[in-house]
């Protein structure tokens, strides 16, 4: 018969503290690279200012503010819209003047694609999706638009929008 020999209780104890070090150093880099990947998704407080900028434009939209909307945009802002070029006027026209429903409401959602800033232009690409009640009706949209700011007096402004209209139900 043969004798059956069991590890030495000091080897069995080395595995053992082995086998934890190596378990520990593996959590440690998976907690190290998520935090990394975590810190890329993290904005500048230039980029949360650009993507605020849009937002608070589209707010002034949604108030149907024109003197408000117009702080948010350059005096020569391009819009292109249902593959027409607009101007500010054209966009306080038809947004603004012409909308005199009593029961208007707009709501704005946005998910950022991509938000890029140097010292005084920045570019944005974002979805927009909008609930838009009017006349008893209620109403989505979804966009996709790209967006060109320029900073003018130490304050982002709106040169150039670009929407694509993906979905309107």
């Amino acid at each position: 018969m043969e004798a059956h020999t069991h590890p030495h209780p000091t080897k069995k104890c080395f595995l053992l503290i082995n086998l934890f070090m190596k378990n520990t150093i593996l959590l440690l880099i998976a907690l190290v690279l998520a935090g990394l990947l975590h810190a890329q998704d993290q904005l500048s407080k230039t980029q949360q200012t650009v993507q605020q900028t849009i937002i608070r434009m589209f707010d002034a939209l949604s108030n149907r503010d024109s003197i408000s909307l117009k702080t948010f945009c350059t005096a020569d802002i391009a819009l292109f819209e249902y593959g027409q070029l607009w101007n500010i006027d054209t966009l306080i026209l038809k947004a603004i003047t012409l909308n005199q429903a009593t029961d208007f409401k707009r709501s704005n959602s946005f998910d950022f694609i991509n938000t890029t800033a140097d010292k005084n232009t920045a570019w944005v690409a974002y979805h927009l999706n909008s609930v838009i009640t009017r006349e008893g009706k209620q109403a989505t949209a979804q966009w996709l638009e790209t967006v060109v700011l320029v900073k003018e007096r130490k304050q982002w402004k709106i040169r150039h929008l670009h929407s694509t209209l993906i979905k309107r139900s």
